[in-house]
This record gives structure tokens, C-alpha cells and sequence, in this order.
């Protein structure tokens, strides 16, 4: 359990760098030329890459790498709609709502076997 944590806390920290990369430029560089957004997100995505890759390699430790990536998913929609919304001042929407229950879904059914013990 200790691995799973220790991944998921890495992935969230990733995660947070990774939507300031993907979409942190819509907002504060939006006046920049395209190239210079790109310079800056990849400079911000080097600290995602540097949590990220030894997240998935701690967590392969205890976990497929399907359930990997369903994490991973999880926690990036997890992640974006609270910076979505108070960074980056977008609304929330029934659809956003309806698309992370779908993904919890998916949570749910990738870790079935580790929640109900089968």
C-alpha cells in the first residue's frame, strides 16, 4: 500500500505540471508568440518527466501497468478541473462532471480485484 501512496502523491505533483505546461500558456502567454509557450511548457514539463518516470517505475513495483495508467488518468482529470477552475478561471460543466464519474468508473473496475480481495 505504502508503493501505491508514494506513487500517487508523485503522480499528483506531476500531474500539477504537467496541465500548467499543457495549459498554463492559454492564459498567461496567450499574447506570445506560439514558440516561446512551447520553450516555457517544456521547461515545466521537465519536472513533470522527473516525477513522473519514477512514479511509474516505484509503481510497477505493486501494479500492472493498466492499472497505471488508469491511475494516471484519474488523477490528471483530478488534478485539472480544480486548476481549470480557479487558475484558469474555466467554468465547470455537467459534461466535466459526467466525464470524471466515467473515469472513476474506470478506476473502479481496473482495481476491482485489489478493492474486493478477488
Amino acid at each position: 500500500m505504502k508503493t501505491i501512496l508514494i506513487t500517487a502523491g508523485m503522480l499528483i505533483l506531476s500531474n500539477v505540471f504537467m496541465t500548467l505546461a499543457w495549459y498554463g500558456h492559454l492564459k498567461s502567454l496567450a499574447s506570445k508568440p506560439w514558440f516561446i509557450a512551447a520553450l516555457i511548457s517544456w521547461g515545466i514539463a521537465l519536472f513533470e518527466y522527473l516525477l513522473q518516470v519514477p512514479a511509474n517505475r516505484i509503481g510497477h513495483e505493486a501494479l500492472t501497468i493498466p492499472q497505471l495508467k488508469i491511475m494516471q488518468e484519474a488523477i490528471a482529470l483530478t488534478v485539472f478541473i480544480p486548476i481549470s477552475v480557479f487558475v484558469l478561471k474555466e467554468k465547470i460543466t455537467l459534461d466535466t462532471i459526467l466525464a470524471m464519474l466515467c473515469i472513476m468508473a474506470a478506476v473502479f473496475f481496473i482495481f476491482r480485484s485489489k478493492i474486493m480481495g478477488a
